[in-house]
């Protein structure tokens, strides 16, 4: 049995497992899931899921599975979603402010920016899309809303790019950042990371692997303090002929250092580029 988050992956995979292996195909995004189907058509052992990762010991008891062999979760939101201009996530063009990978959930791009107070913005701004001028961003955002509802990612592109000195918009696009963090702030991309992390190492059968794609450091810090912890640490002193601390380990941490994207990927692909893998094996 294999576990996938995010519905839309290779071929190849499917191709590997053996006739009686099952894969579980989870997205929060009925548009992708849809594709996914649409894609992978040819294969008869899939289970399509629309529901968040997150939940993945809930869907795993619905599905009366107990342990899975491997999960693998590609994190953020996809080149489908970016490329789907009407969905909100790209700065580039004009469009509705929705950015919801889940089109089901109420809270959207638009009631953050326009609801969210001026500290809540500069907050989310800066932590979640490391943005040196949050606080002005911010400040900026709520004096436009005063004036006119910001409904369109153009309106809030220039507000961004009025927001931060022309001599510091050297590297990729002014908004990259803002946009990012309301995104994240929409999805709730971060805070159940964590857990989710743990949830999937538990849910692993022995020699299971847990393999995990980041795409900024906020995922790869979360995933990569999971791992550690779920590796477990002794801490008794070094002449102790045996532990009584009680530690225990889940398992192995099988990449040292997260694997990246080669050169040539990077060249084919430029979204690859901030690219992580880490994998954890269960014991």
């Amino acid at each position: 049995m294999e576990l996938f988050g995010g519905a839309g992956h290779s071929k190849e995979i499917l191709k590997k497992l053996s006739k009686q292996g099952c894969l579980i195909g989870i997205d929060r995004d009925e548009e992708a899931i849809c594709a996914a189907k649409d894609n992978l058509k040819e294969f008869s052992n899939i289970k399509y899921v629309h529901d968040n990762h997150d939940n993945v010991k809930e869907i795993l008891e619905k599905l009366k599975i107990n342990q899975v062999d491997g999960i693998l979760l590609d994190l953020g939101v996809s080149s489908y979603q970016l490329d789907e201009r009407n969905r909100g996530f790209s700065y580039l063009g004009e469009n509705v402010l929705d950015m919801r990978m889940d089109k089901t959930q109420v809270l959207t791009a638009k009631m953050v920016v326009n609801q969210y107070s001026e500290q809540e913005l500069a907050n989310i701004i800066y932590e979640y899309g490391e943005e040196k001028f949050s606080r002005q961003i911010a400040k900026n955002i709520c004096k436009q809303r005063e004036e006119q509802e910001i409904q369109t990612t153009k309106q809030l592109t220039q507000i961004i790019e009025r927001s931060i000195p022309k001599s510091k918009q050297k590297e990729g696009h002014p908004a990259k950042r803002t946009f990012q963090a309301i995104r994240i702030e929409v999805n709730n991309e971060i805070k159940p990371l964590y857990n989710t992390i743990k949830q999937c190492i538990e849910s692993l059968k022995k020699d299971g692997r847990l393999c995990v794609i980041t795409f900024h450091s906020l995922e790869d810090k979360a995933v990569k303090k999971a791992f550690i912890e779920a590796k477990g640490k002794c801490i008794c002193p070094s002449d102790l002929p045996y532990c009584v601390c009680g530690a225990k380990s889940q398992g192995e941490i099988i990449t040292k250092k997260p694997i990246i994207p080669t050169k040539k990927e990077q060249e084919e692909n430029t979204r690859s580029k901030s690219a992580k893998l880490r994998i954890f094996e269960r014991k």
